[in-house]
């Protein structure tokens, strides 16, 4: 910012959230990430379709759609809803990254995924978030109902309702672990699976390596990120973040009969997603889950490396998650 722009009234800098956001006293936000778009298309190398739809005119939450190459038109395929990351703040499935891999997902899995737009903090503070994600869920798990005159029709025609997931990295995966818990608790339609990719939970008291070097400065870094965007619960033991906290609702009423755990063996936030995976493990849960760690990679870098190998390995992993004929053993652990 040049010294003329900063004069400017309102210019005043309220709080720096680096390296996502910049929020001015005037109330401007200047996101800083994931900030570009990239409009719906059909993908002439994989045959991927996509289409933006509104889903809620008043709140303004949407989706983007991603159809796979038909091999037939009464193809009956699984169901991927999809949060993306972004510490609540930033991103979008309308952003090139997020858009570049899901239809990644979808041409390796042969899966519809629904890639749900929801509002941001600070704007619009947690619960927001969550409130937009199961409106989308609902809406998505509606159309296994008689068709009615606004029906999406790749949904009620291609999609099988007996397999559902959820699935989202970081901030979108801690969106859909709260989903598939809220799911456990409703009549109805059960998901199929969960799977969560660099899981953003957190807690007020450090485990594992999170206060150790070089891993201190980035622990100050995410210790502030649940306060900021949830001002009306600011405590980092929140069940929402930190599922095992002493007060969160036991993990046995997971709404799905299958998760499965990405981390990153250089993320601050590894070992929270391998404490998740054990404590499923002894919940009482009575599904299987299977846990993946990348070793030499850091946090969310299939986004950034989408071509690496490790980067392919993951969505190949993904792939077949979700279109396990079987259940794989219980608390099945590899590393990439």
């Amino acid at each position: 910012m040049s010294a003329m722009e900063s004069s400017k009234p309102g210019s005043e800098i309220d709080h720096d959230f680096l390296p996502y956001l910049r929020v001015y006293k005037d109330g401007r936000v200047e996101r800083l990430v994931l900030t570009d778009f990239i409009p719906a298309s059909v993908d002439p190398k994989t045959g991927v379709s996509s289409k933006d739809v509104v889903i809620s005119p008043d709140s303004g939450v949407s989706a983007r759609i991603f159809l796979p190459n038909l091999t037939h038109n009464n193809q009956k395929l699984p169901l991927l809803i999809y949060f993306h990351g972004g510490g609540f703040c930033v991103g979008s499935p309308f952003n090139s990254a997020y858009h570049h891999h899901l239809k990644s997902i979808v041409a390796k899995s042969n899966v519809i995924a629904v890639s749900v737009e929801y509002r941001l903090a600070p704007e619009h503070p947690i619960p927001a978030c969550y409130d937009d994600s199961w409106a989308a869920l609902q809406w998505a798990l509606s159309h296994s109902a008689a068709q009615k005159e606004e029906a999406e029709p790749w949904l009620t025609n291609h999609v099988d309702f007996n397999r559902v997931f959820l699935a989202g990295e970081s901030a979108g995966a801690n969106i859909a672990h709260n989903m598939a818990m809220r799911m456990g608790a409703e009549p109805g339609l059960k998901l199929l699976g969960l799977a969560l990719v660099h899981p953003f939970f957190w807690g007020s008291e450090p485990i594992g390596s999170e206060a150790k070097a070089p891993n201190q400065n980035r622990k100050a870094s995410v210790d502030r990120i649940w306060p900021y965007t949830c001002p009306s619960n600011p405590d980092n033991d929140d069940p929402r973040i930190n599922p095992m906290a002493a007060n969160a609702p036991s993990l046995v009423e997971l709404g799905c009969s299958r998760v499965l755990v990405f981390v990153a063996a250089e993320d601050v936030l590894r070992d929270r997603g391998w404490l998740y995976y054990e404590a499923l493990g002894r919940s009482g849960w009575m599904g299987t889950v299977e846990f993946r760690e990348t070793e030499e990679e850091d946090h969310c870098f299939h986004l950034y490396k989408p071509k690496s190998m490790k980067a392919i390995d993951l969505v190949t992993c993904l792939a077949t998650f979700l279109n396990q004929e079987r259940p794989p053993l219980p608390k099945l652990l590899l590393k990439l």
